[in-house]
């Protein structure tokens, strides 16, 4: 596979036909989207994967489709998202990630982040980074934490108005040194 870049074990590439399947399944499991107002249908994961790579070709960066290099196996996406909602710490470039549960606590999520945070300040110049997830997500809350990240403060997410229990965030960000 053509890999825009690689960490040790993990391949980062820009989405294709092929992933939807996958990727759906992932965002169609309860557990996976605990943390996000509900899980996703084919249909609503193919709208993402547009939006992916709508956002790929503006920005030349994306939330990256991500493979592990040994075997091909697809595990979900890690990367960089532009985002414009209204808040006191955007506009900003996140960094986020989201893995199938096979993939969990095997070290992807930290290791794909510090990658892209390379990338990220390296490779495309940025010169902040922040990271968004709700209060009750521990394990996205200690990758943060993992990658040299700093707490910056609690908001409540403009786009998760209307999801109580998801609307109080947390937010982390880290400069390029």
């Amino acid at each position: 596979m053509n890999y825009l870049f690689h960490s040790e074990r993990l391949g980062f590439r820009n989405w294709n036909e092929h992933d939807l399947e996958a990727f759906a399944e992932l965002n169609a499991d309860p557990e996976v989207m605990a943390h996000f107002p509900k899980p996703l249908s084919t249909e609503e994961t193919a709208g993402f994967i547009t939006r992916l790579q709508d956002h790929f070709d503006k920005h030349g960066y994306t939330y990256y489709a991500t493979e592990i290099i040994e075997t091909g196996e697809f595990i979900g996406f890690v990367g960089l998202a532009y985002q414009e909602y209204e808040t006191d710490f955007t506009p900003a470039t996140d960094i986020g990630w989201r893995l199938k549960k096979s993939a969990w606590g095997k070290g992807y999520a930290t290791e794909g982040a510090k990658r892209c945070l390379q990338h990220a300040f390296e490779t495309l110049q940025l010169s902040l980074v922040v990271a968004v997830c709700t209060l009750r997500n521990i394990n996205s809350e200690n990758v943060m934490q993992k990658i040299g990240m700093t707490k910056k403060g609690e908001f409540d997410h403009p786009k998760l108005a209307d999801y109580q229990e998801h609307r109080r965030c947390v937010w982390y960000e880290i400069t390029r040194k």
